[in-house]
């Protein structure tokens, strides 16, 4: 057999990816995938961070109640963590570029992503009870709020996490970085 084909099949994935790919071409896949994930996450964290930017400068803004204020204020810092959890692959990798880090890059990126989409859940339940409780009052803000809990809580988490549960338990995920 060719020496460089054995070696390439070496390198390749043993754990079961389901493809014939090196832990490289791994990486870069996942990386790949990753950065598409946070292009459809980023523009409504935009969105709903410069629409909380201009709520304070509008008409009417100084009647709202303490409780709106907090919640008002409580949705600008989900927002902008979540934009800062979002935007921090871009951060890690430029920082450490050409030194080698896809592994941990990937690795943690994935993490910083799962903690800016709890977080713009934050914000957009925020944002929904600031504009419920200002429109109709105390009892739709709660049903409205509890109901919007329930649609990220199933959606963004409740769903994938059972799937991840459903997996065999001695599975490990695949991509962790040696030494962590």
């Amino acid at each position: 057999m060719d020496r460089d084909v054995a070696g390439s099949e070496e390198n390749r994935d043993e754990r079961g990816s389901g493809r014939d790919e090196t832990e490289q071409e791994r990486l870069d896949r996942n990386l790949a995938e990753l950065l598409q994930e946070l292009r459809v996450a980023l523009p409504g964290v935009q969105v709903l961070f410069a629409f909380l930017l201009a709520v304070p400068f509008q008409q009417g803004f100084e009647k709202i109640t303490s409780f709106q204020k907090g919640a008002y204020f409580g949705t600008l810092i989900c927002t902008a963590i979540s934009a800062v959890m979002l935007i921090s692959p871009t951060a890690y990798h430029r920082l450490t570029f050409r030194y080698q880090q896809k592994r941990k890059l990937v690795f943690y990126s994935n993490r910083f992503s799962i903690i800016g989409l709890g977080f713009l859940a934050l914000a957009m339940t925020g944002a929904i009870m600031l504009i419920t409780d200002y429109l109709f009052g105390s009892t739709a803000t709660i049903l409205m709020t509890l109901a919007t809990v329930l649609v990220f809580g199933l959606f963004w988490f409740g769903l994938p996490l059972q799937r991840r549960l459903s997996l065999s338990a001695g599975q490990e995920p695949l991509g962790k970085p040696e030494g962590d």
